[in-house]
């Protein structure tokens, strides 16, 4: 009798084995990993881009120095910041990775005004080719980040949802992952002036 109910037991729980979310939340961190190396293919592209766009650039205003000055700055302080893949378990080091990048953004908007400024500038082909690969590389940035949002929001959702939660409580003890944020600035749109 006790082995009947001992056997009916283990089959009842390896019925609710696939239901426990166990492998789903893995996929899903797996995800959430994979989509983070998107994104920082997507920012090393553009810090690939911009030494070759303020090369071109230097040699058509020679006296825009300041603005040449703070993107070279902001590429290298990008550089200079080591991240490794635990970097999405980090709050303060996603922020602190956001800000760095928030910096080159900004200094690059700089750049594309002295473009408006300076018409040989803009008739330089090398200049509007880097310029076009820039504009895609920010547009793959953007995609990538909302790839990443994206895969966190199901991997957050399939931690916290029962049965996984339970399943996460008791096995994996997996944390909430955080997803990318607009800075402060991005509230207001920024104001060129010629």
């Amino acid at each position: 009798m006790r082995r009947g109910i001992l056997a009916l037991l283990i089959l009842i729980l390896l019925g609710l084995l696939p239901g426990c979310g166990y492998n789903t939340m893995q996929a899903n961190e797996e995800a959430v990993t994979a989509a983070w190396g998107n994104v920082e293919s997507a920012y090393q592209r553009r810090n690939d881009l911009i030494p070759n766009l303020v090369e071109v650039v230097k040699g058509y205003a020679k006296h825009e120095a300041d603005t040449l000055k703070a993107v070279t700055e902001a590429r290298a302080k990008v550089g200079s910041l080591q991240l490794g893949k635990d970097v999405i378990n980090d709050p303060a080091a996603l922020n602190k990775f956001q800000q760095n990048q928030g910096e080159i953004s900004s200094a690059l908007s700089r750049l594309m005004v002295v473009t408006e400024k300076y018409p040989d500038l803009k008739a330089n082909q090398n200049f509007l080719d880097l310029q076009k690969q820039l504009e895609g590389t920010e547009n793959r940035i953007n995609v990538a980040r909302e790839r990443y949002n994206r895969a966190v929001q199901t991997f957050n959702t399939s931690i916290r949802t029962f049965p996984n939660s339970l399943t996460n409580t008791l096995l994996l003890h997996l944390v909430r992952k955080e997803s990318f944020k607009a800075e402060e600035a991005a509230k207001v749109a920024p104001k060129v002036k010629f």
